[in-house]
C-alpha cells in the first residue's frame, strides 16, 4: 500500500496589534483599534485551526482509495503546517497555541523567509516539499467561512491530479479577485513567484491562470470561500459566521464559534443595510 502525504500549509501571522488586518483599524481606512482587529484575527487563526484539524481527522478515517493507473491502494496521510515570519515569530506561535490548551491533532510551525509576499510562500512550499509532501494545499487564516467541506474538497481534487503527469493546480477565489486556496502536486513544476502584487496589474486570481495557462498546467476550480481584509469583507463574513453557527446545530459542521463569540462582544453580530432603491422595476408583476 503507498502512503501519499498530504501537507496543509496556513500561511500566517502571530496577532500582534499594527501588524495584522490593519485595513480594518483607524490606521488605515476601517473603525477598529489595532488590539481589537488582531484579537478578531486571533480567533479566526484558532478557528481556522480547528476546522483544517477536524476536517484532516475525517480525511483520515476514510478507506483507503485505488490508483486508477497503477491499481495499488493509496492511504492518505495528512499533516497541518503553520508557515509565520520572521523567525522568532515562530515560538510565540507556539505559545500562541499551547497556552491555549490541548488541539486534537499535532501541528509544525516553520519560518518563511523571503524579499516578497511571493518568495515567503515558495519558502513554504519547499519546506514542505522537503518534509515529504506529495500533495499541498495552502491558505490564509483569515477565513472564518471555512469548512470542512472546503478542505475535502482541495484534497480530493489534488488527488485527482496525483499521477497526471506535469501535475496541475487547484485554486479556490476569494471575493475579491484573488485567491483564498492554492496547491498543487510533487509533479508539478509551478511557483507563486509573479503572481502576488503583479506589476502588470493582474490580480491574483487571474494572475495564477495566466501562469498555468503559459506552462500548459490543467487548474481545478475550487468553491470560492471568502477572506477578511476590508470593512466590506467583514459585513459578509459575520452573516456568514452567524449561519455556520447556526447550522452547525443541525449539521456536520465545525463552527467558527471563537470569531462569532468575539464579534457578538465587539456588538458586531448583526448586518443592517440600507434599503435598495436601485432594484428592478416590480410595478408591472406587484399587485395589490
Amino acid at each position: 500500500m503507498r502512503e501519499r502525504k498530504n501537507a496543509l500549509v496556513l500561511f500566517s501571522k502571530v496577532p500582534e496589534p499594527g501588524l495584522v488586518k490593519t485595513r480594518l483599524t483607524v490606521l488605515k481606512d476601517g473603525i477598529f483599534q489595532p488590539e481589537v482587529a488582531s484579537a478578531l484575527y486571533h480567533c479566526m487563526l484558532f478557528d481556522v485551526v480547528e476546522i483544517i484539524m477536524a476536517a484532516m481527522d475525517d480525511l483520515e478515517a476514510r478507506p483507503a482509495s485505488v490508483d486508477p493507473v497503477t491499481g495499488e491502494q493509496v492511504r492518505d496521510t495528512y499533516e497541518l503546517i503553520i508557515s509565520t515570519t520572521p523567525a522568532p515569530n515562530a515560538e510565540v506561535m507556539r505559545k500562541l497555541f499551547s497556552d491555549a490548551g490541548e488541539w486534537p491533532r499535532p501541528f509544525e510551525v516553520i519560518v518563511d523567509e523571503g524579499a516578497s509576499f511571493d518568495d515567503h510562500y515558495n519558502h513554504s512550499f519547499e519546506q514542505a516539499w522537503d518534509r515529504g509532501a506529495d500533495c499541498i494545499l495552502s491558505m490564509g487564516a483569515d477565513m472564518p467561512a471555512l469548512t470542512k467541506a472546503d478542505i475535502f474538497a482541495g484534497f480530493d481534487a489534488l488527488h485527482r491530479l496525483d499521477g497526471v503527469p506535469g501535475g496541475g493546480i487547484v485554486l479556490a477565489p476569494d471575493q475579491e479577485m484573488g485567491v483564498s486556496v492554492i496547491g498543487w502536486t510533487r509533479e508539478t513544476d509551478f511557483d507563486h513567484s509573479g503572481v502576488f502584487y503583479n506589476q502588470e496589474g493582474l490580480t491574483v486570481l487571474p494572475a495564477y491562470i495566466h501562469k498555468a495557462d503559459g506552462l500548459g498546467l490543467p487548474a481545478l476550480y475550487l468553491p470560492p470561500i471568502p477572506d477578511v481584509d476590508t470593512m466590506a469583507d467583514l459585513r459578509h463574513n459575520i452573516t456568514l459566521v452567524e449561519a455556520l453557527n447556526y447550522c452547525a446545530q443541525h449539521d456536520d459542521i465545525c463552527p467558527p464559534w471563537r470569531t462569532w463569540d468575539a464579534l457578538k462582544q465587539m456588538g458586531w453580530n448583526e448586518v443592517r443595510v440600507m434599503p435598495n432603491v436601485l432594484m428592478d422595476p416590480r410595478e408591472h408583476i406587484d399587485k395589490a
